[in-house]
């Protein structure tokens, strides 16, 4: 089966093919580390790991680079809030970060680099680019890029130059050649961080850092380059023209590739209006596969609208794949021919939707269509349905033979399942005290029995 990948730049699906066969260079645009993440980070970081997880199924070796932007604006106006250093706050909120999408179960990434690692490096760049004409310094220390020099300019965002101008909010700055120009190096105030360089003391500009770390982990020009859709301009439109004005990275990626941004109460989660859940809070609640399950349920293209209803219904989704590995089988010989059939045709349609721009939904869909087969099948089949399950959840990176997310152990799981049958058949003989007794005993325990009209259900309570 072919794989075929939405390019943002060519606005379609493309057949997948990369610079080095069997080899992915993946960079992902990281979080600039000034306060909590939020569970629109969490997207994200969900969105590119199911997407290196399914490459790495297909076989092929994924080098996969997410920066840290830790030295910036804001960074520096919390640091002072704060009454800490800026790069302080920033390793300590990179600690939690790193913590938090493990719980997500996030693969890690091959590189992390960080902006402040690499300034010097960045000087350079930014000296290549006066060089080359594509850049110019400015009085006071700054040095800009000159967008009218690069003939690509807009073509991510499929905008000319005009359009750009005339649907953005540009700081007026008169040592600017061209409204557009934007800022390489920035010339430090007092009191901020500040690396030396020919321009005076001073710090990269947001965009430059991507470039750099691109290029010094990855090579002159990748396979994919990813992020949220709010940075397709003018961050990576502005990637573009820095990276492409060497002539040896063009182009600077074959493939750009976007989540839709996650809303809350219908507009964009963003720090700066305040409408945030972070991943902590999610984690809290004991909803972190619960989450990447309502990830993945609408397609990483399409925007996702977060409710707390919304989780909740994925959680009980959750539950209901959990249930059918309870009372797991043993595989003591070749699944029945009609199972086996099943099982097959499962994978392939799995595969399929997966090849179709990693459309997640009805890869999902397949989950509960195998858990149907295990619930409805018994011995060798039940077990060949349920090892179907967990190598196509694994795919996903959706745990479900882990009942308990605090790291309990699962072992107790066949003996509440023995007493939940046994309420049940209480339930059935309107023993009804006897039944709310050992409710309450498995309450006592930490264990939350849910009944709907398809029976009784059973989960730890967090």
């Amino acid at each position: 089966m072919t794989l075929s990948v939405y390019n943002t730049m060519a606005r379609r699906k493309e057949a997948f093919e990369t610079l080095e066969p069997g080899v992915v260079r993946m960079y992902v645009c990281g979080t600039t580390p000034y306060s909590d993440a939020h569970i629109g980070h969490g997207l994200m970081a969900i969105t590119f790991d199911i997407i290196r997880r399914y490459l790495e199924w297909k076989g092929y070796t994924v080098y996969h680079a997410q920066n840290y932007t830790d030295i910036d604006d804001k960074i520096i106006a919390r640091a002072v809030q704060e009454g800490v250093e800026p790069l302080d706050l920033g390793n300590r909120l990179i600690d939690s970060f790193t913590e938090e999408i493990a719980a997500l179960n996030v693969l890690p990434a091959t590189y992390y680099p960080r902006a402040t690692e690499e300034v010097q490096h960045m000087v350079e760049m930014v000296e290549g680019l006066i060089e080359r004409n594509y850049a110019y310094p400015v009085e006071g220390g700054d040095v800009n890029y000159a967008v009218t020099h690069f003939d690509g300019y807009g073509k991510l965002s499929h905008r000319k130059i005009e359009d750009l101008l005339a649907g953005s909010r540009v700081e007026v700055d008169e040592r600017k050649r061209h409204p557009m120009d934007f800022v390489l190096w920035k010339a430090a105030k007092p009191g901020e961080p500040a690396w030396d360089s020919p321009w005076g003391p001073g710090r990269p500009g947001w965009h430059i850092e991507c470039s750099v770390m691109a290029r010094r982990y990855l090579g002159n020009k990748i396979d994919i380059h990813g992020g949220g859709a709010d940075l397709i301009f003018p961050h990576h439109e502005n990637e573009i023209a820095q990276s492409e004005a060497f002539p040896d990275a063009r182009p600077f990626a074959r493939y750009w590739m976007h989540n839709a941004l996650l809303q809350l109460g219908g507009e964009k989660m963003s720090k700066s209006i305040g409408n945030l859940v972070t991943i902590r809070e999610l984690l809290d609640a004991g909803n972190a596969m619960a989450f990447r399950l309502y990830v993945l349920q609408t397609h990483y293209r399409h925007p996702l609208t977060y409710s707390e209803e919304g989780v909740q219904s994925a959680k009980r989704g959750l539950e209901r794949l959990q249930s059918a590995l309870r009372n797991r089988a043993e595989l003591d010989g070749a699944p029945s021919a009609s199972v086996a059939s099943d099982i097959e045709a499962a994978k392939e349609q799995f595969q399929t939707a997966m090849d179709d721009d990693f459309n997640s939904p009805v890869a999902v869909s397949v989950l509960f269509d195998l858990a149907r087969l295990a619930n409805q099948s018994e011995s060798s089949d039940r077990a060949a349905a349920q090892h179907a399950m967990l190598e196509l959840a694994g795919i996903l990176g959706l745990r479900l033979d882990v009942v308990d997310e605090d790291g309990q152990s699962s072992e107790a799981g066949p003996f509440i399942d023995l007493l939940v049958e046994l309420r049940t058949e209480l339930r059935a003989g309107r023993q009804w005290e006897l039944a709310d007794t050992v409710r309450d005993r498995l309450t006592a325990m930490g264990v939350a029995v849910e009944d709907s009209a398809d029976g009784s259900t059973w989960r730890w309570q967090r």
